[in-house]
């Protein structure tokens, strides 16, 4: 069973919700000095997940979900709303990168991605979860949230004019900045197939880099026995004297069966 779909049973199933995506995030900081850092260790994982909840009407949340080093176990720590994410930037209109940033009320989240597909893959699904929430709450269609009034020549509403004054602040649904044209088009499960399909060739790459290095470090464990340890040589030479044990009574009884049909 993969990563996500423990999380999904362990943190959100029990919440009647689903799991629609996560991925291996890290905060994007700035480079410091290192005697800074020197005491700071940040061993646990960090996974930023999208769900949304089984019962009507639907609710988006952006939860981050984090792993500590020697426990199976995920721990839920922050939770947000999708009428409280204001903003997702990403970064390079015109580059796969994995940086991102998620703008909500009162603070902005700066991430890196394990990969830049995994990015894409989540910005992707975070869109159209949005368009598909803010299209039933505010009766929008689907590029209702990126169209203005007027985009389609139509004329605006008067009184929907008069009500947006009087509720100022009425939500508005989240902008996208610095997104990809792709990851916000029609060809969903397609680019879908080919991020998926990036993200695991990305980990075995990270996985065969990694072998390397445990079987250098391997023979200096406490644990490590050589090849040609003293127990092993006994155990291979009692083997090779029952053997050669065995052949030889076999021999005998065939000579000494055909010396008794010669006579």
């Amino acid at each position: 069973m993969n990563i996500q779909s423990n999380i999904s049973r362990e943190i959100f199933a029990p919440q009647d919700e689903k799991l629609l995506v996560a991925i291996e995030v890290k905060k994007r900081r700035k480079r410091r000095l290192p005697f800074l850092t020197a005491g700071r260790k940040r061993d646990y994982v960090t996974f930023l997940c999208l769900s949304v909840t089984n019962k009507r009407p639907s609710q988006v949340f952006i939860t981050k979900v984090k792993q500590y080093p020697g426990s199976p176990r995920f721990t839920k720590r922050s939770q947000w709303s999708v009428e409280q994410l204001r903003r997702v930037d990403g970064i390079n209109p015109n580059k796969d990168t994995p940086e991102f940033d998620l703008g909500f009320d009162h603070n902005l989240d700066q991430w890196v991605a394990g990969s830049s597909a995994e990015k894409c893959m989540f910005v992707q699904i975070l869109y159209h979860a949005c368009q598909n929430y803010w299209g039933g709450k505010l009766g929008l269609g689907a590029a209702g949230s990126q169209k203005g009034p007027g985009a389609s020549g139509e004329q605006p509403d008067p009184a929907g004019a008069v009500e947006k004054k009087k509720a100022p602040n009425a939500p508005r649904p989240t902008e996208f900045v610095n997104c990809q044209s792709k990851l916000m088009g029609d060809a969903c499960s397609v680019n879908m197939v080919i991020y998926r399909c990036k993200i695991f060739l990305n980990r075995m790459k990270n996985t065969m880099i990694a072998s390397p290095s445990q079987l250098e470090i391997a023979p200096s464990t406490k644990f490590f026995k050589p090849v040609s340890s003293p127990p092993a040589q006994r155990s291979v030479g009692s083997v090779v004297r029952r053997a050669s044990h065995v052949l030889s009574d076999r021999d005998f009884r065939v000579a000494r069966q055909m010396a008794k049909q010669r006579r």
